[in-house]
């Protein structure tokens, strides 16, 4: 079992004053380290409209790589537009996964859109940064993923990663819509791509994470990484219905695999759980394990999915 010792709340953007397009919510935190500093990208949105509908963008903020608590700077502007009319990112981008190319630096983020019967859909677009990330470019204005017979709504929340000489596009997929107190929820499942440059992608039209608190379980936040000789996943999971609060809200798990397709679930090694008490004493989720300066890192999100900031836990030990 792997043990995490939490260091607290690091953001929270109900703080943050002169940026009316962010608000609330620091969702699906992702990193990128630079020589003195920690750059983690999240999602957030500004308040609601006249008739409830949220919209939600993405930003960054700058940690100190000597001091992970101590906030260095946050973007003064979304790091992407939203799409035009009738895209599939008019509404919102979230979640956000960068890569370094070369020159470049290289996201992959969710494009959301509304819907009439259910609320919303989302697939998968790609931007290129030629600033150090401070804003991205889109590759065009449609999805470089998107819904197929297999794979039919809700493709989201990438991860992007590359081992030996492959990319790797860890994601979800929606593969059914439930009612529950009269509204539609989503059910989706984690899956994964591949490619050879990072654009043309071939799925593996395969759940990769067994479901085990319920059929209809929800999985989201597919964070892979290779260490020890084998793969390890940290993602997070939640119940179909009533998962806003505590006893079915989200929790984080774990598993690994030696080949990136066949994987073994192990939810009690993950070694992190809801505290007793304070931000993130109801639910936690989307993880984010990074490695810097020779110790291992978790960011994660507390109640309500985020709406309040994320926070760190530091591994003890190694992976």
């Amino acid at each position: 079992m792997f043990q995490w010792k939490k260091l607290g709340k690091v953001f929270d953007p109900t703080k943050e004053q002169n940026k009316p397009w962010l608000k609330e919510f620091a969702q699906a935190p992702c990193t990128l380290l630079f020589d003195d500093f920690v750059r983690v990208y999240f999602s957030c949105r500004p308040p609601a409209d006249a008739n409830g509908q949220y919209v939600s963008y993405s930003a960054y903020v700058d940690l100190d790589r000597a001091d992970l608590t101590n906030i260095l700077r946050v973007s003064e502007q979304p790091v992407l537009p939203l799409g035009g009319l009738g895209e599939f990112d008019e509404f919102g981008t979230y979640p956000v996964s960068v890569v370094r190319q070369k020159e470049h630096i290289i996201a992959y983020y969710a494009g959301w859109t509304r819907c009439e019967s259910v609320p919303f859909n989302t697939a998968i677009g790609m931007a290129t940064s030629n600033d150090n990330g401070i804003s991205f470019n889109k590759v065009g204005h449609g999805p470089i993923l998107s819904y197929s017979p297999e794979e039919p709504f809700v493709l989201s929340g990438p991860k992007i990663r590359r081992f030996n000489n492959t990319w790797y596009l860890f994601y979800i997929a929606g593969n059914k819509w439930v009612v529950a107190d009269g509204k539609p929820e989503p059910v989706y499942k984690i899956r994964m791509a591949t490619s050879k440059d990072g654009r043309r992608w071939v799925k593996v039209n395969k759940n990769l994470i067994e479901s085990i608190v319920e059929e209809d379980e929800a999985q989201a936040s597919p964070d892979v990484f290779f260490s020890n000789g084998q793969y390890h996943m940290f993602f997070c999971y939640r119940f179909s219905k009533g998962y806003r609060g505590k006893d079915k809200g989200y929790r984080i798990g774990y598993a690994r695999s030696q080949d990136l397709i066949n994987w073994e679930r192990d939810d009690a090694k993950a070694g992190i759980d809801i505290s007793e008490n304070g931000w993130d004493s109801e639910m936690i989720s989307y993880p984010h394990v990074f490695e810097l300066d020779g110790k291992t890192y978790m960011l994660y999100l507390g109640d309500q999915v985020g709406r309040y900031g994320f926070g760190l836990a530091q591994l003890d030990g190694s992976l």
